[in-house]
């Protein structure tokens, strides 16, 4: 989790700063949307590599589910599951979360009430400051008040990848495959490590991937496999023109 989005847990008090239960939502809560509370904190990410791994994923998602208008993917953004939230100043927003049967909009945060649902699956990004937060209180947070059906979370320096499906109101531990992946059930996806170069960065990266195994590409590599998919179409085109002419045959009375 980067610190853009919560208080960081060394300035919190000792003492939960949530209740045990959210009180019942009061008709003016019911009324609040994501225009009526806060979207940001001013607290800027805490590394590159953090950003460009919350971009990866948001992006290849967004570009994987371009055509279609009933899910969200979200990241780096506030996401209410209660107004408590609002008069403890303590938000919590996943660097990446998705929703699916809902409208694919722009918003400004994610009103669980408003929206009739939680994200069906966040991702933490970990960092040597929220680590410990976001595989405790955070995952608790997520488990008991959230209610999201998956949790994850990574860290893009060690690599370390765990995965949690809700079950009968508890997190329960996904195993993963000979490879290092993860299935997410909700999404019908991969999540996998992957080591290569994004956005002129070599290293470890965590990527979606179809359930047989195929990395979803970002916009960059679909457009570099077309160039490339161009070039080897001219190199027949060149060659069979050139073996034409050595038959005598001019190639433009072909067309």
């Amino acid at each position: 989790m980067e610190e853009a989005k919560l208080i960081h847990p060394a300035a919190r008090p000792v003492q939960p700063v949530f209740p045990l239960s959210d009180p019942p939502l009061s008709e003016a809560d019911l009324r609040m949307t994501e225009d009526d509370l806060p979207c940001s904190d001013g607290v800027p990410m805490e590394t590159e590599r953090h950003v460009l791994q919350m971009m990866l994923l948001i992006e290849t998602l967004r570009a994987y589910w371009a055509g279609r208008d009933d899910v969200f993917v979200g990241g780096n953004m506030f996401v209410y599951f209660s107004p408590q939230q609002v008069m403890t100043h303590d938000f919590r927003g996943p660097d990446v979360f998705v929703a699916q049967g809902v409208e694919k909009r722009e918003r400004k945060s994610w009103v669980s009430w408003r929206e009739g649902k939680p994200p069906d699956v966040v991702i933490e990004l970990l960092s040597e400051s929220t680590a410990e937060f976001d595989k405790n209180e955070k995952k608790q947070i997520y488990q008991d008040r959230l209610r999201a059906p998956e949790y994850f979370w990574y860290d893009p320096f060690s690599g370390e990848l765990a995965g949690f499906a809700l079950r009968d109101g508890q997190y329960q531990p996904l195993a993963s495959d000979t490879e290092g992946r993860l299935v997410s059930r909700q999404l019908g996806l991969l999540l996998t490590p992957w080591h290569g170069k994004y956005q002129g960065v070599e290293a470890q990266w965590l990527r979606w991937a179809t359930l047989d195994g195929q990395v979803l590409p970002t916009p960059e590599e679909v457009a570099e496999r077309e160039h490339q998919r161009a070039g080897q179409e001219r190199q027949r085109a060149e060659r069979l023109a050139a073996k034409l002419r050595e038959l005598g045959i001019d190639p433009d009375t072909l067309k």
